[in-house]
């Protein structure tokens, strides 16, 4: 049964890739835990890069305090600065989203995610064997 996930988890991570190359796509690992329990630390996403957000969408933004940072938050509206970022989780510890920095502006928002392709096994329903 390893095998058989190690090589779905292999082909999943060549698909995501594949699609990388082929369509303005990227992928993000998250760290932290500001977008728990949705996203956890170690999660693969994959982003369409510039894809405009909604209300709602998780986006991949540059941090506008700390240049070349990534952050994975939720857009929870538009503001005349930008778009106002949230974390899912507000108690993770060293947390930092809109309420610290304000609107992120539209040209550090890189990209909305468009789905979560690792790990594999919290896509794919588990099936306890009786033994």
């Amino acid at each position: 049964m390893r095998t058989r996930t190690t090589v779905l988890c292999g082909l999943a991570g060549a698909a995501a890739l594949a699609l990388a190359g082929a369509r303005r796509l990227a992928v993000v690992e998250v760290s932290g835990d500001s977008m728990l329990p949705g996203l956890r630390p170690g999660d693969w996403l994959v982003v369409r890069d510039g894809a405009r957000p909604a209300p709602g969408d998780v986006v991949v933004a540059e941090h506008p305090e700390r240049r070349g940072l990534l952050i994975v938050k939720r857009v929870a509206h538009r503001t005349a600065g930008g778009w106002w970022l949230e974390s899912d989780n507000q108690r993770a510890p060293g947390r930092q989203d809109s309420w610290d920095f304000g609107p992120v502006p539209d040209a550090l928002v890189r990209g909305r995610v468009i789905a979560r392709y690792w790990p594999l096994p919290r896509l794919i329903p588990r099936r306890d064997a009786k033994t």
